[in-house]
């Protein structure tokens, strides 16, 4: 196995190649953080369910991936943002909208791991995660 520098842009590449390959389910290393980012997608309807198996040495996540009419991914792009050579932090004010408001940012912040609308709402602001339409 490799060693991955950036688990979580890892873990977007996985959906990002599972989806674009029409895939019905994607495994990755599991991490509490990866964990939290992937119930985001899932309460934001942009996967189906998950699960996380016991291995050893380390626990796996596999993602069922949500599909629309004709088999089109309900992942059309996913992008990470706050990379780990550059971080980008975000105060609630500079949250972005993404494509008008159809996708959504998800950000790490001091309340835990949220979707952009929800930390509008409780006005905090924190790591730019990803990006997702």
């Amino acid at each position: 196995m490799s060693v991955v520098n950036d688990p979580i842009g890892d873990m977007l590449t996985r959906l990002r190649n599972g989806s674009r390959a029409r895939h019905d389910k994607v495994v990755m290393p599991h991490s509490n953080l990866k964990l939290e980012i992937i119930k985001v997608l899932k309460s934001e309807g942009f996967i189906g369910d998950y699960t996380v198996h016991e291995r050893a040495p380390q626990n796996e996540i596999s993602v069922q991936l949500k599909y629309g009419q004709d088999r089109a991914p309900a992942i059309t792009g996913i992008r990470r943002v706050s990379k780990p050579g550059l971080r980008r932090y975000v105060n609630v004010r500079e949250i972005p909208q993404v494509l008008g408001g159809l996708g959504i940012s998800i950000l790490s912040t001091s309340k835990g791991v949220m979707v952009d609308s929800e930390a509008r709402k409780q006005k905090v602001g924190g790591e730019l995660l990803c990006t997702v339409y």
